[in-house]
C-alpha cells in the first residue's frame, strides 16, 4: 500500500446522468456546460462513460459526446472512461479515436474496459460474439495499439486516420485481472472504485509490483474513482446524497428510472445506506461541507497513493453539481499547494 503524500491530479467521470424532470437534450447541454466550468476550475480531464439501456444515463454514444465536448472547450483533455471494448471492433475504435485525435490534437484519451456497461441481454444485442472479445481483451488492446502505430502503414488492414496520432490508452477495471494486464502492458491504470470498492488496494498493489515499463509509460500511473457530494453545509450535502443512495438502490434492484430529486434523509434511506451491498458500493463516497470532504479525501489519498482522482458527482440539480465540483477543486488546489 502506498502512503506517501504527493500532489494529485483531479478529473471528472461524466455519465450524462438524466435527472427526473430534465430532458435528455438538456442533460447533454449540461454536460457541455460542466466541461467548460471544469476547464476553468483546473480539472485535468473529463471522461465519458459508456452505458446502455439505462433510463438515467445518456452517455451511450461516447465518441460523439467526446467530440462535442472537445469542440466546446479549449484545453481540458476529453476521453472515454471507458469504451467497453468487447462491444466494439478494435478497427472501428481506432478509426473513431484517430479521427478525434486529429481534430483535437493532444487532448483525446482512450480508456478501455472489459465490462459490458449494461445488462447481458443488451450486451448480446450490441455484439453477439462479445464473449470472444472478453477473453481476448489484451489482444484487442494490442490491435488498437498497432492501428495507431506508424509501422502499420504496410499492413493489409489499416486505420489510416489513426496512424501516428497521439491518443494515450488507459486500462480501466474493477478486478485484479485488469491490474495484472495494465502492469504487463505498461499502461496507466484506472480503478472503478466509485462503485467497485472491495479490491481497490489489492489491485493497486499488484499493478505497482508487476508494472513493466513500456514505450507508452516508464513508471506506474494510477487513477481511482470516488463519489463526491460537497455543499456549503453537511445537511445540504447529505440531502443531495439521498439521490445517489436511491440511484444505487435502483442499480441493485434493476429499477431503471431517472435520477430522483433529493429528499430529507429518512430512517428507511438510512437503512438502505447501511445495507451491506449498498454500503460496499458507496464506501468511497465523500459527503459533506468542504472541511469534511477534505479530511475524507486526504485519508483516501494517503491510503491509496493514487496519482489522479476521477471524481463522480451525481447530483439532481445541475447548479448543485457544479458547486460540488467547485468545492472539490478548491480542496485539491489547497492540498497540492501544501505538499
Amino acid at each position: 500500500m502506498e502512503t506517501t503524500t504527493k500532489k494529485v491530479a483531479y478529473s471528472i467521470l461524466e455519465l450524462a446522468i438524466v435527472a427526473k424532470g430534465i430532458t435528455i437534450d438538456q442533460t447533454l447541454k449540461n454536460s457541455i456546460g460542466l466541461a467548460q466550468k471544469a476547464e476553468d476550475m483546473g480539472y485535468r480531464r473529463l471522461w465519458l462513460a459508456e452505458h446502455h439501456n439505462m433510463a438515467h444515463v445518456a452517455s451511450v454514444a461516447t465518441p460523439i459526446l467526446i467530440g462535442l465536448i472537445a469542440a466546446n472547450t479549449q484545453t481540458i483533455r476529453v476521453g472515454s472512461g471507458g469504451i467497453m471494448l468487447p462491444n466494439h471492433a478494435p478497427l472501428i475504435v481506432a478509426e473513431q479515436f484517430g479521427t478525434l485525435g486529429r481534430l483535437y490534437p493532444n487532448r483525446i484519451d482512450l480508456g478501455l474496459g472489459r465490462a459490458p456497461g449494461t445488462d447481458q441481454l443488451t450486451a448480446q444485442a450490441i455484439r453477439r460474439d462479445r464473449m470472444q472479445s472478453v477473453h481476448n481483451f489484451g489482444g484487442e488492446i494490442a490491435q488498437i495499439q498497432q492501428y495507431f502505430s506508424k509501422d502499420n502503414e504496410w499492413a493489409q488492414v489499416r486505420a489510416v486516420v489513426a496512424e501516428g496520432v497521439d491518443v494515450p490508452l488507459y486500462i480501466l477495471g474493477s478486478s485484479l485481472d485488469s491490474a495484472h494486464l495494465a502492469a504487463k502492458m505498461g499502461l496507466p491504470y484506472a480503478f472503478a472504485s466509485h462503485f467497485a470498492t472491495g479490491l481497490l488496494l489489492e489491485a493497486l498493489d499488484i499493478y505497482r509490483k508487476e508494472f513493466q515499463p513500456s514505450a507508452y509509460l516508464d513508471k506506474p500511473y494510477t487513477m481511482a474513482g470516488v463519489n463526491v457530494i460537497a455543499a456549503d453545509t453537511d445537511e445540504e450535502a447529505e440531502r443531495n446524497f439521498t439521490s445517489v443512495i436511491r440511484m444505487f438502490l435502483g442499480i441493485l434492484t434493476g429499477k431503471r428510472e431517472p435520477l430522483q430529486p433529493p429528499m430529507e434523509m429518512t430512517d428507511e434511506l438510512m437503512m438502505i445506506q447501511h445495507n451491506p451491498a449498498v454500503r460496499d458500493m458507496l464506501k468511497y463516497s465523500f459527503v459533506g461541507r468542504k472541511e469534511a470532504v477534505a479530511k475524507q479525501l486526504d485519508k483516501f489519498l494517503k491510503d491509496t497513493g493514487v496519482d489522479e482522482l476521477m471524481v463522480v458527482s451525481n447530483l439532481h440539480g445541475h447548479e448543485d453539481r457544479i458547486h460540488s465540483y467547485q468545492i472539490l477543486s478548491e480542496i485539491i488546489k489547497e492540498r497540492n499547494a501544501s505538499v
